[in-house]
């Protein structure tokens, strides 16, 4: 059975950017936003490029219509965002990509008293939801293209299965994913989100990533 993914904030630009490449690999998208009209919008002219139909609602609609909820959203809307979707989130999978960029020095690492962004959400959902933390270190602007992003997607999670399937999802997005650890491990890949943006500036690059190197054994990834 397919399984539904909301992208909750999906007409930012990472959600619409990843709402667009599952939406074209097949997957059943569901454009989630603070209003069902704003995601209406925006889910038109995404259906209308893809000449396909794609449901829109508001954020808590459409995490509980959903079976997978990914949480593309501003490091400052996070916890709101969070608390208005809570009741719809138990026992599913929520990928939450949130960074803690805090403005105007978003290319200098600043974690969050917690530890990182996920260890937030963790706090606030608690454990009755399967929470994972991928997709902080992508270029929007390239994922929104049909241009092959040459990108790696750490998956931070305390749940193996869960991980897998954000793993499975970062591959339907033309990215490849990597079991990253458990969730406290997220913090890396949120402090190299400022770095890459440093990086991205002084070196005039468009969106620079990350690769790992070396010849991975994907047969035992989720060990």
């Amino acid at each position: 059975m397919k399984q539904t993914i909301a992208v909750v904030g999906g007409t930012g630009n990472l959600g619409a950017a990843l709402a667009r490449r599952w939406a074209k690999a097949g997957r059943d998208v569901i454009i989630g936003s603070r209003t069902a009209d704003k995601a209406r919008e925006a889910a038109d002219r995404l259906g209308g490029e893809l000449g396909i139909h794609i449901r829109a609602a508001s954020n808590l609609e459409a995490a509980q219509a959903a079976d997978i909820v990914v949480i593309t959203v501003p490091f400052a809307s996070q916890r709101g965002v969070l608390e208005d979707i809570r009741p719809a989130l138990a026992g599913k999978i929520v990928i939450d990509t949130t960074v803690p960029l805090m403005p105007p020095k978003v290319a200098r690492v600043q974690l969050p008293a917690e530890g990182s962004a996920a260890q937030c959400a963790h706090n606030l959902l608690g454990e009755d939801v399967r929470l994972v933390s991928a997709f902080h270190n992508v270029a929007a602007h390239k994922l929104a293209t049909d241009q092959v992003v040459e990108c790696d997607v750490l998956v931070f999670g305390d749940d193996k299965q869960a991980r897998a399937v954000a793993v499975e999802l970062a591959d339907c997005a033309g990215l490849r994913g990597l079991h990253a650890g458990v969730l406290g491990n997220a913090a890396a890949a949120e402090a190299l989100t400022s770095i890459l943006i440093f990086i991205n500036k002084n070196y005039k690059v468009d969106g620079a990533g990350i690769r790992i190197t070396g010849a991975l054994d994907f047969s035992a990834a989720a060990d």
